[in-house]
């Protein structure tokens, strides 16, 4: 009778689409593991997850606790880069003796794999602006050396990854001109996304911008200031990329000969022919693309923003990426992705490492916190990385045009706070550019079609303010990742308050931020004392860490008011 007892194990989390795909941690953090594990009859049971590096010969073993009703949990930290898998393991005692008479049960059919990504997969605060538009002199074309001058700037304001648009030779042929027009006139730069002519295509650089080796010394005087440099990723070609007569298969011709411009919906490319994915010789093509990026990650480059990989195969990003990081590990990629939400995040299954959101688009009190919780508290906290952008340069929202110094301050708080991964379009972000073309959410004579003029030695309330955040961020690890976060209880909807810890609880914020840019506004917010572990009437101290100003509170409700001058708290809990 006793053969006829047996385990099952069921349920198994977190596993993506039964362990096709990975989840995802950085080093250092937990990965913690529910299943259901029972037995017919009333045999005592017992469970524990095993787990391995993929360099490790022995599975390292957690033992399981009963939560209730079947459900069985464990923790284990993963240590090491790299991929680890762990399954779960149940047995009986038929004897009630755990000395012998022991039967296993292993699942050995739902083993779950994850991906080990390095730390800055979590946690980065993005830059971005347009080499080309970096010079000191207005109306000359910028280079790789002013870049260079710049640095010290981005690195002061406490960005660790710059960010550039495409810095490839853009095409002449169907070149755009200024303010999106379709034709070009003398002395137009063109869309850097237009990439390929006759000075060559996608492991080329624009000769006005500098040589490559004026871009590798670039890319060490980052790292020498702890920051990376991150590429734009686009496969598209302009129609005089030297693809189109070297590799005329890789497009989709009509009859008459031409190729129908890639298209985004709403938005069309004429400079631009999409890649015919289905081509015949496919395989030399997604070679070739793979060859691009480890011709630039053999440059010095480990992040890259990659321009809508919606509109390329799935497969063959799943493909790219893998190869990839078998041989860089470390290696980034951000999806730029604005599209439907479950095509966002197939992305991200497929092994994007961090992706757009809809953050830009969320506005009141209630879109805030469902949104967040849609990312923090479902199966995407698992495998999605979010990195929140106010604004881009293709993206100038309507909240944003003609916006105040509040509205500016409210948005990169919001940001900083709720996600930990963010990034700016940075001068015309902190300097408050925000001309649009009517009825769109669009710049008006925006930066990707001409050459822009910036005094970037002017230093304002924002950037100061941003630069005190950014700062703050590194400094309380509380903000370096997503997911643990509560939103608190607060009796006015102007008022998003939200408690953030690490996983030690050694550092815990209460952060509160004002929704409104032109009156003051006050509520009182019900602290989550279970959280802190604490009881109604236990003091404790919150300080400021912007303004440095303490406040000792000992009520489980305490008042709060915000001005549009300064609309947040980021309060360090001090117990």
């Amino acid at each position: 009778m006793q053969n006829q007892s047996r385990v099952v194990i069921d349920y198994i989390s977190p596993q993506i689409n039964c362990g096709e795909f990975y989840i995802k941690r950085v080093v250092n953090e937990i990965v913690n593991v529910d299943a259901n594990v029972l037995v017919d009859g009333h045999d005592v049971i017992a469970a524990s997850v095993l787990y391995k590096h993929e360099n490790d010969k022995k599975w390292s073993e957690t033992r399981m606790h009963l939560i209730n009703n079947d459900e069985w949990k464990a923790s284990f930290l993963v240590t090491k880069q790299g991929f680890y898998t762990y399954k779960v393991e149940g047995w009986v005692d038929y004897a009630l003796n755990w000395q012998h008479g022991i039967h296993r049960k292993i699942d050995d059919n739902q083993h779950v794999t994850s991906e080990l990504l390095e730390g800055k997969a979590r946690f980065s605060t993005w830059y971005e602006f347009f080499p080309r538009s970096a010079s000191e002199t207005k109306g000359v074309h910028g280079t790789f050396k002013d870049c260079e001058r710049l640095l010290p700037r981005v690195a002061k304001m406490g960005f660790d990854t710059l960010y550039f648009p495409p810095i490839h030779p853009i095409g002449e042929v169907n070149r755009k001109g200024k303010n999106n027009t379709t034709t070009a006139h003398e002395g137009d730069v063109g869309s850097t996304w237009g990439i390929g002519s006759k000075h060559g295509g996608h492991k080329d650089i624009h000769p006005q911008v500098g040589s490559l080796e004026e871009f590798k010394l670039l890319v060490k005087k980052a790292k020498e200031l702890d920051i990376e440099i991150a590429m734009d990723y686009a496969l598209q070609a302009a129609p005089d990329h030297p693809w189109v007569k070297e590799h005329p298969s890789w497009f989709k011709w009509r009859p008459d000969g031409t190729v129908q411009y890639a298209e985004n919906p709403p938005k069309k490319y004429q400079d631009i022919l999409p890649i015919y994915w289905e081509s015949e010789d496919y395989i030399n093509l997604w070679q070739e693309c793979l060859d691009i990026l480890l011709y630039w990650i053999d440059c010095g480059i480990n992040v890259f923003r990659i321009d809508n990989p919606h509109t390329k195969p799935y497969y063959f990003w799943n493909w790219v990426i893998s190869v990839v990081k078998q041989q860089h590990p470390d290696v980034i990629f951000l999806a730029e992705a604005f599209t439907k939400p479950k095509v966002m995040q197939q992305l991200a299954k497929q092994g994007y490492t961090q992706s757009y959101t809809y953050f830009t688009w969320r506005n009141n009190k209630h879109e805030f916190i469902q949104y967040m919780n849609e990312l923090t508290q479902t199966e995407l906290r698992e495998y999605m990385q979010p990195n929140f952008w106010p604004n881009t340069p293709d993206i100038n929202p309507y909240h944003l045009q003609g916006a105040n110094e509040s509205i500016h301050l409210q948005r990169y708080v919001l940001a900083a706070t709720l996600s930990s991964s963010i990034g700016i379009y940075g001068p015309v972000f902190e300097y408050m550019i925000s001309d649009a073309l009517p009825g769109r959410e669009e710049y008006l004579n925006s930066e990707k079609f001409q050459i822009c003029h910036y005094d970037w030695t002017i230093e304002n309330k924002l950037t100061t303010v941003i630069t005190k955040i950014n700062n703050i961020r590194k400094e309380q690890e509380a903000l370096q990742q997503t997911n643990n976060i509560k939103f608190c209880h607060i009796d006015n909807d102007n008022l998003l308050a939200f408690y953030k810890w690490n996983n030690e609880k050694t550092n815990e914020l209460l952060v509160i931020i004002s929704l409104d840019a032109y009156y003051s506004q006050k509520g009182t917010i019900q602290l989550p004392l279970e959280d802190l572990g604490i009881v109604n009437g236990h003091q404790i101290q919150v300080k400021d860490l912007i303004t440095d100003s303490s406040y000792n509170w000992s009520n489980e409700w305490n008042y709060i008011e915000l001005h549009p001058t300064l609309p947040f708290h980021i309060f360090k809990i001090n117990k």
